[in-house]
């Protein structure tokens, strides 16, 4: 009977729409446009750039997607980077994301910036 309580409890859980989730952004993300090319390759904020080996990218539903899925589409995001600049973490933002404003674009913005982490809020000096 335990068994298949948790069982139930998992389809439930599994079950739930994935919009319900509140994704929660570390102060290293800063929020760009992408034009996803032929991977590795992207388009960030009109300049090229590349995927890092390894990179995750997450959707609107924060459902892990495969670059190769992605050519031509083109989505308001929200980025890290690895050490030699290349796009390691990319979150596809919803409108109620894309509607946090300010949000920091370059390193130097999110340095001077203050970041409040559990409101999920920027506040510019």
């Amino acid at each position: 009977m335990l068994r298949c309580a948790s069982s139930l409890a998992l389809m439930l859980a599994l079950a739930l729409p994935a919009t319900a989730q509140v994704r929660n952004f570390t102060a290293q993300a800063l929020r760009g446009s992408v034009v996803f090319g032929t991977p590795p390759e992207v388009t960030l904020n009109g300049k090229p750039a590349r995927l890092a080996p390894g990179a995750r990218v997450r959707d609107e539903n924060n459902m892990l997607l495969l670059p190769a899925a992605l050519v031509g589409r083109k989505a308001v995001v929200n980025y890290t980077t690895e050490l030699e600049g290349m796009l390691l973490d990319v979150w596809m933002l919803t409108r109620a994301e894309a509607d946090r404003k300010p949000w920091p674009s370059t390193e130097q913005e999110a340095q001077t910036w203050q970041f409040n982490v559990d409101a999920q809020t920027w506040t510019k000096p």
